[in-house]
């Protein structure tokens, strides 16, 4: 018995429930698929509401919802005008034989004057929307002489108030039809006024279903319902409130008798929209409590229970709605959560193009410097055999061809006669244009042309020094278009990573930091985080106009630097420009260090133009950067030099491309750029202000100094001044510096000191060291004073640059949040 029992249960174990739901999942796609290309892509879809609008009416007498519908259709679809026109003839004919006979007439009245008259692109609503208003006038005239023989004032206002009508409802139309009938992209967002069109053209749609119940129950007031559900999930209270009074105002027009429907319409819309966090649940509770109270208000007791059953009719076609379609009906509707996440996908997915591009850029710059990298390493120069031999061949083209010793020289004697050519040539070389005695006596017993030979070499070598000049001349500039090219793709990809950093959403974030601040009795009007970093918070606040009495520095920057953990300042503030305007205020990271600048030169004999010139400046955010440059002598030309010098660098730096490279790529245009020997020196200090650690890069530069309390370090490196050689390389010296440091950077003239001082760089630490005051510039007065009091006069352009690193305190001390509200008031991160 056990053994049929397994063999019984055994095979129930081999069934694939995955498979099944997976089967069952791409059935109902293709089904759905399908659905959507019968009714959607070939407009059947068009003959449903056809259908209904052409049994819609308004008073019971009035039908103003077909033709527009057809001339819409007919202007924006007109492949599938047919359709259209198919089901509106049967919708009236439902209702009553004339009424079919109308939409049709009505309908050709309406292609006619198209077809006479073709409106323009621009004014094409405007002008169908008057052909229908025509039809309607001229078909129902028609319809009231041919069936009563008669015409009344009363039949005239109807018919003028119904073509009104379908003149209307033809502009409301002509926006819907796109949005039923194209698929639009998923960001394209709904303008209130399409929003507003669309309600229209459904609650028209639904007015054809009057008349039609199931047990006593009315389908316009279960789809009314329905529709008003829908919207409230898919877009709040706002939108549903409206929903519902449009679509009520639409069911009173068509019948009076329903005109406290609109009330029950526009309360459930706003119940429901304010219960939406609840989900179709929530929404569906709106629905109930309004059907009850304006149930009990409106018709009393006795209709009570044909109401709730007609809620809960549209309460369970509701539940049975994909959720994913309330989804897609509320990523078009502005202010909804869906619409914002779209958004910020189609954000996200622009942002990824957008670094992807400009990686894809950096890494074309990336092997166009590559490229030239290798040409330098392909195009060398020949080996000096090689171009010795070039050399000698056209000297011996121009002079032993038509000799009659050339077989003894260059068949039986070619040693010694190539020896002797190539010390000629090493000798013109060194020597410019005069032979050693033994060298010019030994060729000219070797050859019968010793001079015209000597001359021709001397010519050929001129030719050939030129050339090589030209050729490291072009070597350098590849290896500048290289070296530029090489920053220029570090920038880039720097940028394309900086494009894909996540910016997080920090909606919790601004709720604790709101609540806070607001505990404490201060009112912020809106708050925008961009950054929670460490060192590198961003937040934007719009407070209220404070009359200029400072509480963002001195209340809120302090309450955000205790909830935030560190020190929060003021960036930027824009202030309002009247009484009850808002400020827009920037908080950011506060740097940990600021550096304090103090400055002392002097021209040579005590002129108003110096060679040295001198910057300041920041380097991005987080970075100070300080450079003292000293042209080759003195006057205009050196200041000029040393200027464009620190110029350069600065703009180079500016643009995010690394120190090194920046520097290279300075001397590297200095070199080019001009034949005249005049070169620079450059002495550069980067401090990070997040933790004080400093770069020096001294170009030919004297030493610098930095005063630690009673210790004094020199920092010093050697390298060739800026443009005197195209093979550059850069030596970089790193040192943590500390608060209360002072570093003193010189130009030579300070560094050359007194006469008849031996040990400069000794005395100079000594009067460092004995200074009494840590103020940067009058550190830099003093020793400026000393060094020309000791050398009686200025023999050369004397600089000193000091800075000063400190520490970064705020004016306001941190305000502490309350004890009891402090735990809740840190931010999670």
């Amino acid at each position: 018995m056990q053994k049929v029992e397994q063999n019984l249960i055994e095979p129930m174990g081999e069934v694939n429930f995955k498979e099944a739901k997976v089967d069952a999942s791409k059935w109902m796609k293709s089904l759905q698929l399908k659905m959507e290309d019968l009714f959607v892509k070939k407009g059947f879809v068009l003959i449903i509401l056809g259908f209904l609008l052409g049994r819609a009416l308004i008073l019971s007498q009035l039908a103003p919802f077909g033709i527009p519908f057809f001339a819409a259709v007919y202007l924006m679809r007109r492949d599938r005008a047919p359709l259209a026109l198919v089901g509106l003839i049967v919708g009236a004919v439902t209702v009553d034989f004339s009424n079919g006979i109308v939409m049709f007439v009505g309908s050709l009245l309406v292609m006619f004057f198209y077809k006479v008259r073709g409106p323009s692109i621009t004014s094409q609503g405007q002008v169908m929307s008057f052909f229908v208003f025509l039809s309607m006038i001229l078909v129902n005239t028609g319809k009231q002489y041919i069936m009563y023989r008669d015409m009344q004032m009363y039949d005239g206002m109807m018919i003028a108030v119904e073509a009104g009508l379908s003149l209307i409802l033809t502009l409301i139309f002509i926006q819907c039809i796109p949005l039923l009938s194209i698929h639009r992209k998923a960001t394209a967002s709904l303008k209130t006024e399409e929003v507003i069109s669309v309600i229209i053209l459904m609650a028209s749609i639904m007015t054809g279903t009057i008349g039609w119940t199931i047990y006593d129950l009315s389908f316009e007031h279960i789809l009314s319902r329905y529709l008003v559900l829908i919207f409230s999930l898919a877009a709040g209270a706002a939108i549903g409130s409206t929903v519902g009074v449009v679509t009520g105002l639409v069911f009173s027009l068509a019948s009076v008798a329903t005109l406290y429907h609109m009330s029950l319409l526009a309360f459930s819309g706003l119940l429901g929209g304010l219960l939406k966090e609840g989900k179709k649940i929530g929404v569906s509770i709106g629905l109930l409590i309004a059907t009850v109270l304006i149930g009990l208000y409106g018709e009393g007791s006795a209709n009570l229970f044909i109401t709730v059953y007609e809620s809960l009719g549209a309460i369970l076609l509701f539940i049975l709605t994909p959720t994913s379609l309330v989804g897609k009906i509320a990523k078009h509707i502005p202010g909804t959560v869906e619409y914002s996440n779209e958004q910020q996908l189609y954000m996200r997915k622009m942002r990824d193009v957008t670094a992807q591009r400009v990686a894809q850029f950096s890494n074309v710059f990336e092997a166009l410097s590559n490229s030239f990298s290798q040409i330098d390493e392909w195009v060398k120069d020949d080996d000096e055999d090689r171009q010795f031999d070039y050399l000698l061949s056209n000297v011996a083209e121009k002079n032993c061809q038509t000799c009659h010793k050339k077989a003894y020289c260059w068949s039986q004697n070619f040693d010694a006669t190539y020896e002797g050519m190539k010390d000629i040539m090493i000798h013109l070389g060194e020597s410019g244009s005069h032979l050693p005695p033994r060298v010019s006596r030994e060729w000219n017993k070797h050859c019968i042309r010793a001079q015209k030979v000597v001359d021709s070499i001397s010519q050929e070598l001129t030719y050939y020094q030129a050339n090589q000049k030209l050729k490291k001349q072009v070597q350098e500039s590849r290896r500048l278009v290289a070296d530029q090219l090489k920053g220029v793709s570090e920038v880039m990809e720097d940028f394309a990573k900086e494009i894909q950093r996540e910016r997080k959403n920090h909606h919790f974030q601004e709720e604790q930091i709101i609540e806070a601040i607001q505990d404490f009795g201060l009112y912020i009007n809106n708050i925008e985080i961009y950054s929670l970093e460490q060192g590198n918070v961003d937040i934007d606040m719009s407070v209220p106009y404070c009359h200029g009495r400072g509480e963002c520095e001195k209340l809120i920057a302090p309450m955000l630097s205790d909830i935030l953990g560190e020190t929060i300042v003021v960036h930027s503030e824009e202030c309002a420009t009247y009484s009850g305007g808002h400020c827009h205020v920037n908080f950011k990271s506060a740097k940990r260090f600021i550096v304090e600048t103090g400055i002392a030169h002097a021209a040579k004999g005590g002129g108003f133009v110096s060679g040295d010139s001198y910057t300041t400046m920041e380097i991005g955010y987080g970075k100070y950067a300080i450079a003292i440059s000293d042209g080759m002598g003195n006057g205009e030309r050196a200041h000029s030099e040393s200027t464009e010098t620190l110029q350069l660098l600065q703009k180079i730096l500016m643009s995010g491309i690394e120190e090194k490279i920046a520097i290279k790529s300075v001397n590297s245009v200095l070199s080019l750029r001009t034949t005249d020997e005049i070169f620079s020196t450059l002495d550069l200090a980067v401090i990070d202000l997040h933790d004080a650690k400093s770069k020096f890069l001294k170009i030919c530069s004297i030493p610098s100094f930095i005063k630690r309390g009673d210790k004094v370090l020199k920092i010093e490196s050697s390298n060739l001044p800026m443009g005197i050689v195209q093979d550059f390389d850069v030596d970089v010296v790193s040192e943590q510096l500390k608060a209360e440091d002072l570093l003193i950077m010189m130009s030579d003239g300070i560094f050359e000191g007194p006469n008849h001082v031996e040990n400069v760089e000794f005395w100079l630490k000594r009067k460092i060291k004995e200074l009494k005051t840590d103020d940067p510039q009058e550190v830099a007065d003093l020793i400026l004073e000393e060094v020309i009091r000791k050398k009686g006069s200025i023999d050369d352009d004397m600089t000193i640059l000091v800075a000063k690193i400190k520490h970064n305190t705020p004016k306001w001390a941190t305000i502490p949040v309350t004890a009891s509200k402090k735990k809740g008031s840190r931010i999670v991160i």
